[in-house]
């Protein structure tokens, strides 16, 4: 029912214009209507409270790389910022070198948006949003001032990162790539987990989002400390600081917001509870839309502080959220990003990429940025 819906959801916005800019309020609202219907037509999902799914033993770490076992013996694939060396274990010779092309990456993309369409006992139908915000939790804990964290180092595979408060609930989001990693086993963590965030944005209708490989995998003693992470009961003096400490200005932040179109709070993760869209699993420019249009109020209820719309009290948005609109400077990048999607999305895209990359000492160029295409 789920996906159903959602490709339903989907085929009515691929069906709206996407080559101008200019979007007529009716064409808007009808949308609008569209995806509140069939949003709360559908059968609902609850919490993810069950137990996720088991992580395969098979995905050993090994001090030099990973095995992978095929008919001629076993090869260690030793990765080195996107060149991997591969040696047989039973003689220690190097068989070669191997330099994965774009080819490559496009499989590995296509892996994942296999998974992401058949995988879809998850919330609303879809692994997406959580794999989104996989890539950008391994990503948002970069320091400018110290270069340390950001997504060269996958560092949130370890308990200290892992069990942070603001990574309630990626186990999942792991547990889900690690087959695609046992696929792909020349791939690191820190490009898979960050491929991953670009194929469930493109495969969610989101923008193509050019990406670059040359993350290297780091140990448990590289593990950002705990408080990085943007923190949802928060205003906007907190979100100035903890994205001012990546490098992003208000245009940004307010951008970046925009991924909240995407996914739900969970009780038992964050404590907030609900979906910030009517269409969870579609990036759209509804969030800002729905910022500015609807009318909220704090919910009532045994949880922490969070609104609740008005007119049909199954949306919700965090004091975060809020503060975009309270803050003239915030707002009026809202209004921009409520009134045309592709300024949106072309602004997401842009910093989208720049918060992949925060803190990655790549070797290759910007101009080598790869752009896969979307499967859906």
């Amino acid at each position: 029912m789920a996906t159903a819906a959602r490709s339903f959801t989907r085929a009515a916005i691929r069906s709206t214009p996407t080559t101008s800019t200019l979007k007529t309020t009716a064409t808007r609202d009808a949308r609008s209507l569209l995806a509140r219907q069939t949003f709360q037509s559908s059968s609902r999902r609850g919490y993810a409270d069950s137990a996720a799914p088991k992580s395969s033993r098979a995905g050993l770490y090994w001090g030099l790389g990973l095995a992978a076992v095929g008919g001629a013996g076993t090869y260690f694939y030793l990765n080195n910022g996107g060149v991997t060396h591969v040696r047989e274990s039973s003689s220690g010779e190097t068989r070669g070198v191997f330099t994965p092309t774009k080819t490559d990456y496009q499989k590995v993309y296509n892996a994942i948006a296999k998974a992401l369409e058949e995988k879809d006992e998850y919330d609303d139908g879809s692994y997406g949003p959580v794999i989104v915000r996989l890539a950008w939790h391994c990503s948002g804990t970069y320091d400018k001032e110290t270069g340390t964290g950001g997504s060269n180092g996958a560092t949130m595979r370890f308990a200290p990162e892992g069990d942070h408060g603001a990574n309630a609930g990626l186990k999942a989001a792991r547990d889900f790539m690690q087959p695609i990693k046992q696929q792909f086993p020349w791939i690191t963590y820190s490009d898979l987990w960050t491929l991953g965030g670009v194929c469930a944005i493109q495969e969610m209708q989101g923008p193509v989002i050019p990406w670059r490989p040359g993350r290297n995998d780091k140990d448990v003693s590289m593990c950002t400390p705990d408080g990085r992470l943007p923190d949802g009961a928060k205003e906007q003096s907190h979100l100035r600081a903890i994205f001012g400490r990546m490098g992003f200005d208000d245009r940004e932040i307010v951008a970046l917001s925009g991924a909240h179109a995407l996914g739900r709070c969970h009780t038992d993760r964050s404590g907030f509870d609900g979906p910030w869209s009517f269409s969870p699993t579609v990036m759209s420019n509804d969030y800002y839309r729905l910022l500015l249009g609807e009318k909220w109020n704090f919910r009532k209820w045994n949880g922490p502080k969070q609104y609740q719309d008005v007119s049909s009290k199954s949306l919700m948005m965090l004091p975060t959220d809020m503060a975009l609109i309270k803050d003239k400077e915030f707002k009026k990048h809202v209004e921009r990003y409520a009134k045309d999607d592709q300024v949106f999305f072309s602004e997401f895209r842009d910093v989208m990429v720049k918060l992949l990359e925060l803190g990655v000492p790549f070797s290759s160029k910007e101009e080598n940025r790869m752009s896969f295409d979307p499967t859906a």
